[in-house]
């Protein structure tokens, strides 16, 4: 019998402060969250509805809604790939019923999807956009962890990673410019933030007004956000950027995810792992890529006031695979 019991809910979770971006700022991860029952097994699913890709907590959950008799008569990941466009609606579903697959298989999602399982996988850490002498502090505080992520915003930027570079001497650094750069700022960061040893940067300009890369020289890899979200848009891409960053919220699941992986390695891009601002229970899915990509960023529940139980384990940046009870 294939019948499914769908649920849908809306939660919010403090984070520890506020957690700043050159697009504003936020207090609390607002997400949706998908279960799905066969029986005595029950899947889960996390979403962030963003609204940079005009998403909300209500628009999410109408989504899922208006799909609801599809979903609870049985749906596969293929199928579901038709059902909704890629966003976090299909994210919170897709992972669900991966979820779901695996407890009532008592097989793992990587055994069922025929990857392999992960391990224990370094996470950056990121901080949030503030004065250098702020980010420097704050640095200070995560000096000991080996991958920061710095979040930046325009005019200075430089003088922000020097102050992080000072105070945090053995970490290596990206960068993510959340769309705030302009051309001219790539040309004339470039040099300094090789200089301070930066290895990435992520998404310097617009979305809509990236096709200038082809055309301006770096020595820094630049890696592509906003611009890249599933296998339809990387194409598109390719030729501009040298990674791609995969979001399950933007692909729509794990199951795009993965094909997004693989088409973006065959086109020779480098692969980081990233997240919206969400709890294990987001985060638990991603950690099957983490084998592809040379950078991981899901650090989501160690910016939270408090997060699932269970929740993801951290050593330090140390993220261990999750518990069955958690996901997959």
């Amino acid at each position: 019998m294939n019948d499914i019991s769908l649920t849908v809910r809306q939660e919010s979770w403090p984070i520890r402060g506020a957690f700043r971006i050159s697009r504003g700022a936020k207090t609390a991860a607002e997400v949706v969250v998908v279960e799905v029952t066969r029986g005595p097994f029950t899947g889960r699913g996390e979403c962030v509805p963003y609204a940079r890709y005009g998403e909300s907590l209500d628009s999410v959950t109408g989504e899922i809604e208006r799909v609801r008799k599809t979903i609870e008569g049985g749906v596969s990941a293929e199928r579901l790939l038709s059902l909704l466009p890629s966003g976090a609606a299909r994210n919170a579903v897709d992972c669900a019923l991966w979820d779901l697959a695996a407890k009532a298989s008592g097989r793992t999602v990587a055994d069922l999807l025929g990857v392999p399982a992960p391990g224990p996988q370094i996470s950056a850490y990121t901080l949030s956009l503030d004065s250098a002498e702020a980010m420097g502090a704050a640095a200070k505080l995560q000096a000991d962890r080996p991958l920061l992520k710095l979040k930046l915003g325009g005019a200075g930027d430089v003088e922000r990673v020097a102050a992080v570079r000072e105070n945090a001497p053995r970490s290596r650094i990206i960068v993510d410019a959340n769309e705030a750069w302009t051309p001219a700022m790539i040309a004339d960061f470039d040099a300094d933030m090789a200089r301070l040893g930066v290895e990435l940067i992520e998404q310097p300009l617009p979305a809509d007004k990236d096709e200038v890369l082809a055309d301006i020289e770096h020595s820094v890899p630049l890696c592509a956000d906003e611009s890249c979200h599933d296998l339809s848009t990387l194409d598109e891409v390719a030729p501009l950027y040298d990674y791609i960053n995969v979001k399950l919220d933007k692909t729509g699941g794990l199951t795009e995810a993965l094909r997004l992986v693989g088409a973006a390695r065959d086109l020779g891009l480098g692969v980081m792992v990233g997240c919206m601002l969400g709890t294990s229970l987001a985060m638990a899915p991603a950690l099957l890529l983490g084998s592809s990509a040379r950078y991981i960023d899901l650090d989501g529940p160690l910016l939270l006031d408090r997060d699932r139980e269970p929740g993801l384990r951290f050593e330090g940046s140390v993220v261990h695979p999750p518990q069955p009870a958690l996901w997959g």
